[in-house]
């Protein structure tokens, strides 16, 4: 069942590999907005967004979001580790990134999507989902809410 407006962020235990840091836990990430970005190596709109959350990263991690990527395999070629390093580095991603081989994340977000973007409070609540490429816009427009910015300024990545 999937994740409701509302609820506590889950738990990123069983990840079987962080790399760029962590491991993270759930209590460690209350206090400030979070950003939980699930994405594949195979995932070819997973490739085309990765400069937008890079961007969202870049500008936003200041103000105070923490960003988070989930590598969530689809296949089994998917959890070659080499292959998710070297995306890692052809993406840019500095922020800290669960490999989660054995779907324990996956399973307790209920995830079936990459991308996926789920954003959550700085108490630790679901405040927005987002599936696909599509909807970027208003994934943003929510960090800028949970930041206190001003909507107007959001631009589509």
């Amino acid at each position: 069942m999937a994740l409701h407006m509302g609820t506590e962020l889950p738990s990123l235990e069983g990840a079987t590999q962080w790399l760029n840091g962590g491991p993270l836990h759930r209590q460690e990430l209350t206090g400030k907005p979070t950003l939980i970005h699930f994405w594949a190596v195979s995932c070819h709109l997973c490739k085309e967004t990765m400069p937008t959350v890079n961007r969202w990263r870049d500008t936003y991690q200041p103000l105070g979001l923490q960003v988070i990527a989930v590598h969530m395999p689809r296949s089994q070629e998917d959890t070659a580790t080499e292959a998710v390093q070297e995306a890692i580095q052809r993406y840019q991603l500095t922020q800290p990134v669960a490999i989660d081989n054995q779907h324990a994340v996956k399973r307790a977000f209920a995830n079936e999507f990459v991308p996926a973007f789920y954003l959550f409070d700085a108490q630790g609540y679901l405040r927005h989902f987002q599936a696909g490429d599509r909807g970027l816009r208003m994934v943003e427009r929510r960090i800028r809410r949970l930041l206190d910015l001003p909507e107007e300024d959001a631009t589509e990545g």
